[in-house]
């Protein structure tokens, strides 16, 4: 009887071929072995004990999940799936271990082990101990609140912490440019609470190394907690994740970050490790600073330029130097003193758009200069560049710092939460910011510049998701791609790379 319309069939393959479609992740495999990310998870999470699935056993199968393209718990159902994966997974497990850590593993299980990754049971079972439910017994009613991370969850930024030490041995960068956002994880969980988009979500608020291009720092938040709230008290957690060889900071933070403690922490050299910290903060346009910018001579704007292709070109944009001391920090004549740029873009004249009043309200700051109406921006900073050459740098974290939250979201699990408890939450988008450094490490340490940009589609298209064969010959696994496949040389360059990095020392 024929299936469909075209001629072929789908059948049951009748023997156990070793076949696997996840062909480009058993170097990913190299690459946690190498970094050392199971063992880091042992070592700090501590949630299973003598028995069953160890902690890094358990992360390390979520990480790949996610790399794989899996977005919930049920997927692991795929991954154990694939016979020939899951093969080269369980001699990985084996290998470097002597025989008496071997015994320690084949002794965690009283009965014969015989699944390659964990069910989803277990996996639900080993998230519920992240939560803690007496932190969410002290919630009031409409305050913004973050239950504080019980001893298994902050073993994460712990593992983070170690791997991006790894990061930094293998590329050294002196200077961390931490960009700080939140990001705002939409859901229909019953116990989320509503942002200020007017829906439930989480708004997890996240560090970005710039140079590295890895997250430093993450705090699962609540929906209704704002980006801004306690942002000094994660700054300085962040501060504390940089690894050996940095010796200078930068901060980058939008108007959520304009923060009075905060600037005056990182202007007073109050970080015994690193001292003055630069800033460029996006400036809230309150009517106060809007009065400041129309005292700016039409003579002293200036116009934004950026470099395209070795030309100058002009943005349309024009910025200039304000005078302006907002009243929180003028009180005081021993008070930092910090440097205001304002950024202002000459609106087209057109008729009132939809849903705005008549043309006169905008989702975004206006003014009136002159004859014509203005988008207007500010910045605070203490830095003494050029302010076209700030502007620009500013603006960079607009870019990769913002890409990101669409990775974590969109190309990784982060955007499908798992529970409506809090603390599985927390731990599962941990695990998917663990996966994501993964991948920048392999981007940036092993497959090089050509795959920097390459977001997790096409890696998954060019890279992971290729098929293969599995098969075992004189104790050794051979992972077979077709003839003539170019994915080949890329793995083989990849896997000799990997082996040359400084792998992580416990």
């Amino acid at each position: 009887m024929a299936q469909g319309v075209l001629p072929f069939k789908y059948e049951v393959e009748k023997t156990n071929t070793g076949m696997t479609a996840l062909g480009g992740l058993p170097a990913y495999l190299d690459l946690t072995h190498v970094s050392g990310l199971s063992r880091l998870a042992d070592k700090h999470l501590g949630v299973r004990g003598s028995q069953g699935w160890t902690d890094g056993e358990v992360v390390t199968s979520l990480v790949l999940l996610n790399l794989a393209g899996g977005d919930c718990v049920e997927d692991l159902k795929v991954l154990e799936a694939d016979e020939g994966f899951c093969r080269v997974l369980r001699r990985s497990r084996m290998h470097g271990l002597r025989r008496k850590g071997r015994r320690e593993l084949e002794r965690r299980w009283r009965k014969e082990k015989k699944r390659s990754v964990p069910s989803a049971s277990a996996v639900f079972r080993y998230l519920s101990a992240f939560h803690d439910a007496e932190q969410e017994g002290l919630r009031q009613p409409s305050k913004a609140y973050i239950p504080g991370a019980n001893k298994y969850l902050r073993g994460f930024a712990k593992t983070n912490r170690d791997f991006v030490s790894f990061m930094q041995r293998n590329k050294t960068e002196s200077t961390a440019t931490l960009d700080m956002d939140a990001t705002v994880v939409e859901t229909s969980k019953k116990e989320a609470l509503f942002c200020y988009h007017g829906y439930k979500s989480y708004q997890p608020l996240n560090t970005w190394w710039s140079e590295q291009g890895l997250v430093l720092h993450t705090e699962f938040r609540d929906g209704n907690v704002p980006a801004g709230y306690e942002q000094l008290r994660v700054f300085k957690e962040a501060l504390g994740c940089l690894p050996d060889g940095v010796k200078g900071v930068r901060l980058r933070s939008d108007a959520a970050g304009y923060q009075h403690e905060l600037l005056k922490y990182c202007e007073l050299s109050n970080n015994e490790r690193f001292g003055r910290i630069e800033f460029a903060i996006g400036c809230p346009v309150s009517e106060e600073f809007k009065k400041a910018v129309s005292q700016v001579a039409d003579s002293d704007w200036k116009p934004l330029m950026k470099r395209v292709k070795g030309q100058h070109i002009d943005t349309g944009k024009q910025w200039a130097e304000v005078c302006f001391v907002p009243n929180a920090i003028g009180r005081s004549k021993k008070g930092p003193e910090y440097r205001y740029l304002g950024i202002r873009e000459p609106m087209a004249e057109q008729q009132s758009l939809p849903g705005v009043d008549n043309g006169k309200s905008y989702p975004f700051p206006t003014m009136v200069m002159g004859l014509r109406k203005h988008k207007v921006f500010g910045v605070v900073t203490n830095m003494d560049w050029d302010g076209e050459d700030l502007i620009h740098w500013y603006h960079k974290r607009c870019g990769k710092s913002e890409q990101a939250h669409g990775v974590m979201k969109e190309d990784l699990a982060g955007g499908k939460l798992p529970s409506e408890d809090f603390g599985e939450n927390a731990a599962w988008w941990w695990i998917m910011i663990l996966a994501m450094n993964l991948n920048e490490a392999m981007k940036s340490l092993v497959l090089g510049q050509s795959w920097a940009c390459k977001r997790m589609k096409a890696i998954r298209f060019r890279l992971i998701n290729v098929p293969a064969r599995v098969l075992e010959r004189s104790r050794s696994l051979l992972v077979r791609l077709c003839r003539g496949h170019p994915l080949l040389d890329v793995l083989l360059r990849a896997r000799a790379k990997i082996a040359q990095l400084v792998p992580v020392t416990l």
